[in-house]
């Protein structure tokens, strides 16, 4: 039997997909910082994967605007834009809003729950001061309503813009608790739970919004220093 000439095709997907997750966790959690300078010979060590798949990570955390590179010069982490997390704002908010409306013919006594239980553990978190749990509850809960609308499109481009909003929360907001995003969470159930979808659509507008005034704060071409990890904004 021939050998199938697609062998070894998946494992450097996966080794890709990997460095590319490992690499934007790491600028998003502000272990590698605003400007610092990328080398794929340290990279590759750190993650234990050739060159290979750490510069195709770092060629799409460029293109995500995660990174900047200078062919043959540099790579670097990009500072912090506040125009470009405008931009990423607006898009996020408006595909949350329309994942909820595609997703209210879907969501049962299950997704409800999980929303529940992730809502939960964001308030616990929030109370625990832990960044990281509240940021991955808070994504948990707004995960539910992407999953049930089943639209790959949507989560693909979420997927590219959510890292340059959650990089903010972390780096900008310190004095932000976010516990308003508690009760707004809780707003959204029962909004989905009545079966209301305009209502459920609206609540989620407003979730999402809250990060505006925060942006209106901060001049367009003044760059976002490091003032160390936050709670996130209500999101």
């Amino acid at each position: 039997m021939p050998v199938p000439k697609g062998r070894g095709l998946v494992s450097r997907s996966l080794l890709r997909e990997n460095a590319y997750r490992a690499i934007r966790d790491a600028i998003v959690d502000g272990t590698l910082a605003p400007g610092e300078r990328l080398n794929d010979g340290d990279l590759s060590e750190w993650l234990g994967v050739s060159r290979t798949p750490v510069r195709e990570a770092l060629a799409r955390l460029d293109q995500n605007g995660l990174v900047q590179t200078k062919p043959g010069r540099y790579t670097i982490v990009s500072p912090l834009d506040v125009r470009a997390v405008r931009d990423a704002q607006s898009v996020t908010a408006a595909l949350h809003e329309l994942a909820v409306r595609e997703a209210m013919p879907n969501l049962s006594e299950v997704e409800l729950d999980a929303m529940r239980e992730a809502n939960a553990r964001f308030a616990v978190a929030l109370r625990r001061t832990d960044v990281d749990a509240a940021l991955a509850a808070d994504d948990d809960f707004h995960d539910v309503a992407v999953t049930a609308c089943a639209n790959v499109a949507l989560r693909t481009v979420l997927e590219q813009f959510t890292p340059l909003l959650r990089r903010l929360e972390r780096l900008r907001f310190s004095s932000l608790s976010g516990r308003g995003s508690v009760a707004q969470h809780d707003r959204i159930i029962a909004l989905c739970e009545a079966g209301d979808t305009e209502g459920a659509v609206s609540a989620t507008r407003a979730n999402w919004q809250t990060l505006l005034p925060l942006l209106d704060a901060t001049p367009s071409d003044e760059p976002l220093a490091d003032p160390g990890s936050a709670l996130p904004p209500n999101s």
